[in-house]
């Protein structure tokens, strides 16, 4: 190998390297300042009109915005956190993750613009997402097991060999389409 080839190889791997530092780096202060992204709601006013330089938020159903935020908040945390355990999730079952943020998704959707109850009719908007995620990962444990009765392979080697691992962001999203 030539001493351009070995720069350049070294200076790849330091690039590399350095994303996945800045990646984690960002990763690990989202964690970390969960409790601040939740507390936020506190600076929200407890009247029933919510007026910035942004927008005007009035709370029809809730009647009161901060207890509005309050609650969007609390489903807003959660789905921040399970959106970043399920793209960093390297297991076999991460697609089980899908249940709970797409029922996440339709809390936040009924705060900001429904007047039905919270948490009244989540179930029936589920049962599709069930119907795809569920076989799927039974599926997928199905293969695990008939790879393990046909070879001499341990649970851990099997789940290293079924481990996906796209190059980024739009690489995880597109393995789905």
């Amino acid at each position: 190998m030539t001493e351009k080839q070995e720069k350049f190889l070294h200076k790849e791997k330091f690039t590399n390297s350095n994303k996945g530092l800045v990646l984690g780096s960002l990763i690990a202060t989202l964690i970390a300042i969960t409790p601040y992204l939740f507390s936020l709601y506190e600076s929200v006013p407890a009247t029933k009109s919510w007026d910035t330089f942004l927008f005007t938020y009035t709370s029809d159903t809730w009647e009161d915005a901060n207890y509005a935020m309050w609650t969007l908040t609390g489903k807003a945390v959660p789905l921040m956190l399970l959106f970043l355990w399920f793209f960093t999730c390297r297991h076999w079952w991460y697609h089980a993750l899908l249940v709970p943020i797409v029922m996440y998704f339709f809390q936040i959707g009924v705060i900001l613009f429904g007047d039905v109850a919270i948490d009244e009719f989540q179930l029936i908007y589920l049962i599709p997402v069930m119907a795809i995620v569920i076989p799927t990962i039974y599926l997928i444990r199905a293969r695990i097991f008939n790879k393990m009765n046909e070879a001499s392979k341990s649970m851990q080697q099997l789940e290293d060999e079924l481990k996906m691992s796209p190059k980024g962001l739009w690489g995880k999203i597109s393995q789905y389409f």
